[in-house]
């Protein structure tokens, strides 16, 4: 089992706010997919990173989902999709393994 974690920005990369709905279609759409979703959404975390020396940081929501197997082309293929679609430079999508207690 693994557990994926799709990062997603609420800002563009131009610092405009991306409306509420966009989130809500890809929550659900991966909630339909996989059969269900967690979306940590209620205070949004904090990203910080070194961008050439220069120290930049955007607010963002986690959405995850448990699979059976990581299919990487189909993920791959999604962070493209979702890079043009949030207009951003990069979106981190992580898999860690994972158990069912």
């Amino acid at each position: 089992m693994q557990l994926v974690g799709v990062f997603l920005p609420l800002d563009t990369k131009h610092q405009t706010p991306i409306a509420p709905d966009v989130f809500e279609g890809i929550f659900r759409d991966l909630a339909h997919r996989f059969g269900g979703a967690t979306a940590f959404s209620r205070a949004p975390a904090q990203g910080l990173w070194n961008d050439e020396g220069l120290m930049k940081s955007d607010r963002l929501i986690i959405v995850e989902v448990m699979v059976e197997d990581v299919d990487e082309s189909w993920w791959k293929d999604y962070r493209l999709w979702l890079k043009s679609e949030l207009e951003q430079d990069e979106i981190i999508i992580r898999a860690t393994p994972c158990r069912r207690l």
